[in-house]
Formats: structure tokens, C-alpha cells, sequence
């Protein structure tokens, strides 16, 4: 997980979705603990409240749970969760803007899937 002071983005948001990152990456597993937020806020030299902020959002989505006495743990699903979550973000805001940007461009829908296809990732 990376944070960045110069971003944007609240500390606490990018708490969030590095987590996430973590978890579609494999790096968290499911029923397994996650960080707490001393780790985070060790880790990043951030406030605890902060850490914990961004931890609570995934609580909230249901992508992390507490358990009693060993801290917070990764869901069942919560990978599916993501990705359907990211998904829905990924139509409804990227696409949409690179489409729009393409257009302003002039360059059709059919020169992008060239491209995508010569694209290695």
C-alpha cells in the first residue's frame, strides 16, 4: 500500500482503496486479518483516528469485519465486492471519460480496441 501527501484524495480514502489493492492482489486473503489501524498509521506516520477512518469505510461496505480480541479480517466476497464495486466506476466514470476524450480527439471506438489490443499489461 502507498500513500501520497500531494494527492487529492483524503488520507483516509487512499487507506481504503490500498487495502482493496491489497486484497485484489492477493496480498490480503479472505478470512484472513487485515492491518489495524496502529499498523497504518506506524507504517505512514499518520494519525490512528485517520487509519481507522479509512478502515471503517470498508466495515461500512461490508469488505472487512472485526472479530473480538483479533482485529480486523477480510470478508468472505470481498473480492467479488470490489471488482463489482470498481466495475460499476470504472462504466459509469473512466470509460465514459476516455470515450469523450477519444471523440474530441476523432478516434473511433475501433482505433481504441487496436490499441488495446497492442497493449501489454
Amino acid at each position: 500500500m502507498k500513500l501520497s501527501q500531494d494527492s487529492i484524495k483524503p488520507i483516509y480514502v487512499q487507506i481504503a482503496e490500498g487495502i482493496e489493492d491489497d486484497i485484489l492482489n492477493g496480498i490480503l486473503k479472505e478470512n484472513k486479518q487485515a492491518y489495524s489501524q496502529y499498523q497504518i498509521s506506524k507504517q505512514f506516520c499518520i494519525n490512528p483516528a485517520t487509519a481507522a477512518k479509512g478502515i471503517n469505510v470498508l466495515v461500512n461496505e461490508g469488505i472487512l469485519y472485526k472479530k473480538r480480541g483479533l482485529g480486523m479480517h477480510v470478508s468472505e466476497g470481498a473480492k467479488e465486492m470490489i471488482q463489482i464495486k470498481r466495475k460499476k466506476v470504472f462504466y459509469s466514470t473512466m470509460l465514459k471519460s476516455l470515450l469523450s476524450e477519444a471523440k474530441k480527439l476523432g478516434i473511433s471506438k475501433n482505433e481504441i480496441k487496436k490499441e488495446m489490443d497492442n497493449i501489454d499489461l
